[in-house]
């Protein structure tokens, strides 16, 4: 024992351990965790009783079955993909240009990316939505007086107005991860480009952005999901996506519990395939990071 424990524990910089032979009598007793086994027998428990009460409660499976393919069902699940990505596109679009003004040298171009991140940020997205739904109150008609003007209220639809609330709303939460990727980077290769000639945005295409998207893909990808069920909230405006289009049916037929589940469903999967596109998304930003996992080599035991 003691000569297969010496080799290892000087490999890994540490003094060998002499073998007392006096416990050598001695057995090793493994812990029992009592707490461990009670907790899981307990959640087992709720588990068992929720999934109890679900399939023996007043739900009709059938008409779950019956809407999950439903047309207004899978016509609200488009809307909430299109919503989700287009959305996501304004953001991030939004969320690099403000992270970029936020750290540039002008006061003013600051001072207004500052004002964007806080003021986007501070106010409910609810209330973002109302306001820009109901903007034809502020905003009659929009366009050049006298040569070109249209309604506002025939512009701001249910569409544009979730569009604007959700993708404006998600660039100043986007604008500081991207500020906190680009910060990630080490200066000195900022430097570096700046002696060899290399304009400000050049180095931050060329050099920066493409090193810190190991940093931004994470959240960014957590922000794609939470983006999917943020759509719901613009059911509140008239947008029809998937909650929007079962809330209509469960109106008229009154099965309230089994169009929830659909929705439920619908979002799950979705979530479940965006997720896992992020698993494979920042696996390959995390290629040229340099930065291994791995355990150590073990160093070899001499017989």
């Amino acid at each position: 024992m003691s000569s297969t424990a010496a080799p290892s524990a000087i490999g890994m910089g540490m003094k060998p351990e002499k073998f007392d032979p006096s416990i050598a009598h001695l057995t090793h007793v493994p812990r029992r965790h009592y707490g461990r086994w009670m907790a899981s027998v307990l959640i087992l428990l709720v588990f068992g009783y929720v999934v109890k009460a679900f399939a023996e409660g007043q739900i009709d499976w059938n008409i779950v079955g019956q809407f999950l393919t439903a047309q207004s069902i899978l016509n609200g699940l488009v809307n909430t993909i299109i919503m989700t990505f287009c959305a996501m596109a304004l953001g991030i679009a939004l969320g690099v240009l403000f992270a970029i003004l936020v750290m540039s040298p002008n006061p003013v171009l600051k001072g207004v990316a500052v004002f964007y991140i806080w003021f986007f940020r501070g106010t409910p997205l609810l209330l973002q939505l109302l306001i820009w739904f109901n903007l034809a109150l502020v905003f009659p008609r929009i366009g050049i007086p006298g040569l070109f003007e249209v309604r506002m209220v025939d512009v701001m639809t249910p569409f544009v107005a979730t569009l604007l609330g959700l993708g404006i709303n998600q660039g100043a939460y986007t604008a500081e991860v991207v500020r906190s990727g680009i910060l990630s980077v080490d200066t000195g290769q900022t430097e570096a480009a700046k002696s060899i000639g290399m304009t400000r945005l050049t180095t931050l295409r060329r050099i920066v952005l493409p090193q810190a998207m190991r940093v931004i893909i994470p959240p960014v990808g957590n922000e794609v999901i939470s983006m999917v069920k943020l759509t719901s909230i613009a059911s509140v405006i008239g947008f029809a996506e998937v909650l929007r289009n079962a809330q209509t049916i469960y109106y008229a037929n009154a099965r309230v519990i089994e169009l929830l589940i659909v929705a439920a469903a619908w979002y799950l999967m979705i979530v479940t395939v965006l997720t896992i596109g992020q698993h494979f998304l920042e696996r390959y930003f995390a290629k040229g990071s340099g930065r291994r996992r791995t355990r150590p080599a073990t160093p070899a035991v001499e017989a």
